[in-house]
């Protein structure tokens, strides 16, 4: 458990959000397409067989992740993580649609 946790927190927050850009950009994946909504895949196939945009996978697994920790320690560590990617997320949004400056 302790190990598939780190795993997990290795996977969110700041560097969580760094490895999601670089692999999507590696695979040659948009990093945001408005008209395309996250989809909640009901199966590992589905989900690996995925090409949605980078901020999608925050929602298709990221945001996810959380709720999946095993340990205390664990638990409170993705609390922090979680919530700094929220807010990033956010703000990307904000700033994708102009809405990040007074005016």
């Amino acid at each position: 458990m302790i190990v598939q946790d780190a795993d997990r927190l290795d996977a969110i927050g700041a560097v969580g959000i760094g490895r999601a850009f670089a692999y999507g950009g590696h695979a040659g994946r948009p990093i945001y397409d408005p008209n395309e909504p996250p989809q909640m895949h009901q199966s590992f196939e589905q989900y690996k067989n995925s090409r949605s945009a980078t901020i999608n996978h925050f929602y298709e697994k990221l945001f996810l992740l959380k709720e999946r920790m095993n340990t205390p320690t664990a638990k409170r560590i993705a609390e922090e993580r979680h919530a700094y990617m929220e807010e990033f997320v956010a703000r990307f949004l904000r700033e994708w649609d102009g809405k990040d400056f007074d005016g």
